[in-house]
């Protein structure tokens, strides 16, 4: 059995307190960029809503108790003057709370604007507790009394505005305790099995178990490794409505969706130690593949968006995936991912292709994953490298589960269209220096100061030596001190917060260090390895990152950031030993 540990310290205003397969969080962030003076219970069911406000409050005077918040993945807890509050997950969907020294008040969220909207407050005699009903959510929070007094109980079966709320409070020297459910209809009264201790100790050991199976290499020199895995562990939610798997959401923040290559990722730095649930997270979006085989742009509890699709990541992954899975595929299960990513791979060929065109081409940055890279600025429906270059590793991909399938025509068709279209890329984009974009109505070609125009280098060993060398040499004029900038920071469209147009992101960081380290620029990979995971070990798991100052941007707790800093450092830590004898094979950098 796995000794309980608290594990790693963590900010609540940059990580949701949350378990593994919850459906919400404790935090103060109550909508997008929008951050609260007090925690609260936040759902990710129907949307991001905030759907009670936790106030700790002075016995002494019944008001706000300014306190300080402490939070690991098993407790989060309130402290002042000698009093505290703690929080813990029992299960997915219950959390305990204990007050000694302090009381608390559980309120709704925001008060309603007509009789139908809103959350109604009433007691329900059944369960001997108090429920909230949330209608932004479509679901109940149920709030049973364990021990100590309400203080106060308001607005109670109230309609339209008004405050709704109740406060539990304990006599000098004594703990209250009460425990909150999130439900859909109804359930048999609360019933409490364990003490609040039992609760936190069985937390700790469920969190350790999961970081010991994904990260079981982590040491000293990986420092971030334990809350990398938390911020995954905590951002899984187990299958409900349109999700349907256990799936880890980009983030109990704001980002609360899978995106249809963000999933990747995670799905990769889960692979050894959780595999059944990295392969659900490859699998999620292939669920939702349309009629055309296009991928959904993303997937949330209530909502698949087909507006955009996001580029073919899927082979490139799927190659990496199968070879860091401990237990090779079933026959029925290769078939079926087979003929999923023949439909995504037929989507580009057929429905992005121009009649008599040899390459796919995007509609819009949205589609390249790289919303507002500098790439897109002449023109959006466009040709480009990038594209062409993962649609040529899907194809490479489609003909290896061929020929393990046995089938031989198909193998040698996809093998065939692979080769045509890498051919036909580096013919028609490449100039003898750098790769151009092209404009599908005007056939005009342009180059810019975009990572984005460097991303062939995801090919590998498929790339003439001379491509590599020179996409090598100018990948490196990205390289900050934190790593690698999407937009060259002497370009005149650099933006420190410019979303893709300067900051440093997890996925482009992976996709050309591991291209680079594939075709022989170990030094240069090694190097962006290096700077990423110092990034990740000093300002955390955001979103993106200022390039030249390295300060975490927009949502503080993203997975697919997290996912990376456990590649490469997973990858680091079982390079080292072979470090001293490893061959440097075409090394050019």
């Amino acid at each position: 059995m796995t000794a309980a540990r608290s594990g790693p310290a963590f900010a609540v205003h940059d990580i949701p307190f949350s378990t593994h397969g919850s459906w919400f969080d404790l935090s103060p962030v109550v909508a997008e960029k929008t951050y609260a003076d007090d925690l609260h219970l936040v759902s990710h069911q129907n949307g991001m809503h905030a759907v009670l406000r936790l106030v700790p409050l002075d016995p002494a005077t019944g008001e706000r108790a300014e306190t300080r918040v402490e939070t690991t993945p098993s407790l989060l807890r309130w402290t002042h003057q000698g009093g505290n509050i703690g929080c813990a997950y029992e299960s997915p969907d219950t959390v305990r709370l204990r007050g000694e020294g302090l009381g608390l008040r559980i309120s709704a969220a925001a008060a309603a604007l007509t009789p139908f909207t809103g959350t109604y407050f009433h007691h329900d005699p059944v369960a001997g507790a108090h429920v909230f009903t949330s209608y932004e959510t479509g679901r109940r929070y149920r709030i049973t009394v364990l021990s100590g007094t309400l203080a106060e109980v308001s607005g109670r079966q109230a309609l339209g505005s008004g405050d709704r709320a109740l406060a539990i409070t304990a006599e000098a020297g004594a703990a209250w305790e009460v425990a909150v459910e999130e439900l859909d209809s109804a359930r048999r009264p609360y019933a409490r099995a364990q003490t609040f201790g039992e609760v936190v100790k069985a937390a700790e050991r469920g969190f350790a178990a999961f970081a010991d199976a994904v990260a079981p290499w982590r040491s000293t020199a990986t420092p971030a490794a334990e809350l990398a895995a938390y911020v995954l562990w905590s951002a899984t939610v187990r299958p409900a409505a349109l999700v349907t798997r256990p799936a880890v959401l980009m983030s109990k923040h704001w980002m609360d969706k899978v995106w249809s290559w963000d999933h990747c990722f995670n799905a990769l730095a889960l692979a050894p130690g959780a595999p059944a649930l990295a392969w659900d997270q490859f699998s999620l979006p292939f669920d939702h593949q349309d009629e055309s085989g296009a991928l959904p742009d993303s997937v949330t509890h209530s909502e698949v968006l087909y507006n955009f699709v996001k580029p073919p990541v899927h082979g490139w992954a799927l190659g990496h995936l199968r070879r860091r899975l401990a237990n090779p595929e079933g026959r029925a299960e290769l078939v079926e991912i087979y003929r999923r990513l023949e439909r995504w791979t037929d989507f580009w060929l057929t429905s992005r292709r121009a009649p008599g065109a040899a390459l796919p081409h995007y509609q819009h940055g949205n589609d390249s994953g790289w919303d507002n890279a500098t790439t897109f600025d002449p023109e959006r429906v466009i040709v480009t490298a990038d594209l062409a270059s993962f649609l040529t590793l899907q194809l490479h991909e489609l003909a290896v589960l061929a020929a393990e399938l046995g089938l031989t025509d198909e193998a040698r068709h996809w093998t065939r269209t692979a080769e045509s279209t890498q051919a036909a890329m580096l013919d028609e984009l490449w100039t003898g220096e750098r790769f151009v974009a092209r404009g599908v109505d005007t056939s005009q070609t342009w180059s810019t100061s975009s990572l984005l125009d460097l991303m062939p280098i995801v090919l590998g060993e498929h790339l003439p030596e001379n491509v590599s060398a020179r996409l090598a040499a100018r990948i490196e004029t990205h390289l900050t001190p934190h790593g690698l900038a999407t937009e060259l920071p002497a370009s005149p469209h650099y933006r420190p917060d410019g979303y893709w147009r300067g900051p440093i992101w997890a996925p482009a960081t992976v996709l050309i260090e591991d291209g680079l380290r594939r075709c022989g620029h170990h030094r240069l990979a090694d190097e962006i390895s290096t700077r990423f995971r110092a990034l990740c070990e000093t300002h955390g798991f955001a979103e993106n990152f200022d390039a030249l100052t390295g300060q975490g941007l927009r949502d503080r707790a993203y997975t697919w950031t997290a996912a990376a800093y456990l590649l490469l450092a997973e990858a680091h830590a079982l390079r080292e030993p072979a470090a001293a004898t490893r061959p440097e094979t075409r090394q050019r950098s």
